[in-house]
């Protein structure tokens, strides 16, 4: 859906993990569930092995033997497990929705009803072919002329299809109380820019494998088999020219370089061959006057080739968009060839999920609040809620005694953290306010015409946000998302209901384990906010330098530590960590773990020192809980994506990376040396937060 696709790619947002979205049907109350779940399961763990020299496999090592990864997924970890245990939740949910024979034509169950039946109704998907496209195609073809080929760009757009570049809102950097239009660079089937230049065996094979892809949906579409082989290297053609023009994922890190502020006299003097006045009337917005171009070199370049690309490559290159954005949707031979090459080929995966799964977490993105409303009703309980806002109180006050204390900072600066802090919005499992879908049609007639008017009804939704002042009640994620995120514009941390279940959060467990997983998660996003890039916006979510110069050159000097430590971190002789582009995630890991172990400490303030459980004190529980979090196994084409792809380090080197830059885990396992492998000295640990 389009809004979960902007806000996982593009607004300035840091999220705990990249994992799989949630995700059948299981009647059993969730809480009961949760509450038989061992905060730790020792043949999940492998004490055999030395934690100084894997500590990802010391405590996940059982795990890991006992859970190959299964044929429908990537990759296999906690949050993948618990996702599993969220789409029996979540079809339950819209089983019992479509059953309801009652339901008023309008209502939330009958939209989830006929959304997931029309998903599951394969005979008359398949039935329709690309029939449910034909509007879109025949929009196409009446295109003569480059003025034409700007419209049908802006018609497309208005039901979820960025073919060329995003157009969204989101707060003004600088003026973080208002929304703004902002453009940010797309046109791109490959992943990665860098697919298209990167000389290696892998990544040629990969551009290869694409244009056979691309000339094979061109076949299914009805092509003969010259025109697609033609119209595949028209479109590698196009895309290369945009990917040339596009930057790279670690300049898009850079908040300063991603913010260029203009007015529409200016956007369309960078582009004078692509009209902003036309585009802006065709989308039904012709008051957009303020626009923040993230990347002025691509969009420059993109206007550009409105004068050097024909007129039929341009239909190509939007018939294929089409097709590509959609084909997920349709009858089984697009579906299965979509999944051959961007599933199966890049990522290693062996076979389709389920489709009730599939349309499962299609209809919960579709539907996000409406679903998520009935979710919390069944599966969050108040005393989730309650703990959880003890336990964020407690990592606020350490994050307080923590730059409070802080030799390396200035007062002045302190100051402006402190304030920071203090201000910082928590949001705990769901809105206050739900979106209202009353407007958003929904039938069991034809599938795609849902996700059409799905993706219609989210762009609208967003768009009539530009010009407007923020609305600081919002969620960028649905209460069933597994997963967690800061956003500095608002300067908010936001955990959904959908990640507070073992083993991030357990009602049941000691503190220790707590504080090391949902604790850490809650201090992994609170120090998002301190981060290299967190720390250019202030307390109101402006970008704003409140550092003196001697702090900052300080800053930058100590995170470099946590550059070159992931750096080194190797899968083999030519596979390495990006520690730049993984630089924020990783600082938020050790924030996170510094912080909460400093909130476990002062809730024991007063009381006995807990007795061990389990063989493991409670210091140890901490970081093996927090080891838990992170027990992943993953292809490894899926691997090779990741390193290229995510700003996140693989789950073994998160583990096995920040707790050994704590003293206090030393002095939990006392068994690591200097003779370990992992072992960090003293100059080679980072003091920051």
């Amino acid at each position: 859906m389009y809004k979960n696709f902007i806000f996982s790619s593009f607004l300035f947002l840091f999220l705990f993990a990249a994992c799989n979205t949630p995700s059948e049907q299981n009647t059993e109350n969730a809480q009961s569930e949760m509450e038989i779940i061992p905060a730790i399961e020792l043949d999940n763990m492998d004490t055999t092995i030395d934690p100084g020299e894997n500590f990802f496999l010391y405590v996940n090592g059982g795990w890991i033997r006992k859970n190959p990864i299964p044929d429908d997924k990537t990759a296999y970890s906690a949050f993948n497990v618990l996702a599993d245990k969220n789409d029996k939740a979540l079809r339950g949910i819209i089983a019992d929705a479509a059953a309801d024979s009652s339901a008023a034509m309008g209502s939330i169950k009958q939209k989830l009803g006929d959304f997931y039946s029309s998903g599951m109704d394969t005979l008359n998907i398949n039935k329709q072919g690309i029939a449910p496209l034909q509007k879109q195609f025949d929009m196409i073809s009446q295109i003569t002329d480059s003025e034409g080929v700007r419209k049908t760009i802006a018609r497309l757009m208005k039901q979820g299809e960025f073919s060329l570049f995003y157009f969204f809102s989101q707060a003004d950097k600088k003026n973080s109380g208002q929304k703004i239009a902002t453009i940010w660079q797309a046109g791109l089937g490959l992943p990665d820019r860098d697919y298209y230049f990167n000389t290696d065996e892998r990544t040629t094979e990969i551009r290869d494998k694409y244009v056979a892809h691309v000339s094979k949906m061109f076949s299914l579409m009805g092509d003969d088999d010259a025109t697609a082989a033609k119209n595949a290297k028209t479109i590698m053609k196009m895309e290369t020219r945009l990917a040339k023009a596009s930057n790279t994922r670690l300049e898009n890190r850079d908040p300063q370089a991603t913010y260029n502020k203009n007015d529409l006299a200016g956007l369309n003097k960078l582009t004078p061959d692509f009209n902003w006045t036309n585009f802006f009337a065709e989308i039904g917005y012709p008051d957009v006057n303020e626009i923040d171009v993230a990347q002025p070199k691509f969009l420059k370049h993109m206007g550009t080739m409105f004068k050097t690309v024909s007129v039929a490559d341009w239909k190509t290159f939007l018939r294929w968009n089409i097709i590509n954005h959609y084909a997920g949707y349709l009858s089984s031979d697009f579906e299965t060839q979509n999944f051959e090459f961007y599933n199966k080929f890049l990522s290693g995966q062996k076979t389709m999920q389920e489709r009730w799964k599939r349309i499962t977490q299609i209809t919960s993105g579709a539907l996000g609040e409406a679903i998520g409303k009935l979710y919390v009703e069944k599966y969050f309980p108040p005393a989730a809620k309650e703990r959880m806002d003890k336990l964020v109180q407690n990592l606020k006050k350490a994050l307080h005694k923590r730059i409070s204390n802080l030799v390396w900072m200035s007062d002045e600066t302190k100051k402006e953290a402190l304030a920071k802090l203090d201000k910082m919005i928590v949001k705990i499992g769901y809105p206050d306010k739900w979106i209202d879908y009353s407007s958003m049609e929904i039938s069991r007639e034809s599938f795609l015409q849902n996700v059409i008017n799905a993706n219609s009804f989210e762009i609208k939704l967003d768009w009539d946000k530009i010009g407007k002042p923020v609305d600081r009640t919002e969620w960028g994620m649905t209460p069933q998302t597994i997963n967690a995120y800061y956003n500095p514009s608002v300067n908010e941390i936001v955990f959904p209901a959908g990640i507070l279940q073992p083993p991030f959060f357990n009602l049941n467990a000691d503190d220790a384990i707590n504080y090391g997983a949902i604790g850490v998660v809650i201090g992994h996003e609170m120090t998002h906010g301190f981060d290299d890039q967190g720390r250019q916006f202030d307390k109101e979510g402006n970008m704003r330098d409140w550092w003196t110069e001697k702090d900052s050159k300080d800053f930058v000097k100590r995170v470099q530590l946590i550059t070159n430590q992931y750096n080194n971190f190797f899968i083999d002789d030519s596979l390495h960590v990006n520690g730049e582009l993984t630089l924020g995630e990783n600082i938020a890991d050790f924030g996170g773990l510094v912080v909460a172990y400093e909130a476990y400490q002062m809730s024991l303030e007063g009381k006995e020192k807990p007795a061990s459980i389990d063989g493991f004190t409670d210091a140890q529980r901490f970081f093996i809980s927090y080891g838990q979090v992170w027990r992943r196994i993953v292809r490894e084409k899926a691997l090779k994506r990741q390193l290229k792809e995510d700003v996140h380090s693989p789950g073994r080197f998160r583990v096995n990376g920040a707790p050994f830059n704590l003293p206090e885990f030393y002095e939990a396992f006392d068994m690591i040396t200097p003779k370990s492998k992992l072992y960090r000295t003293e100059e080679q640990r980072p003091v920051i937060w």
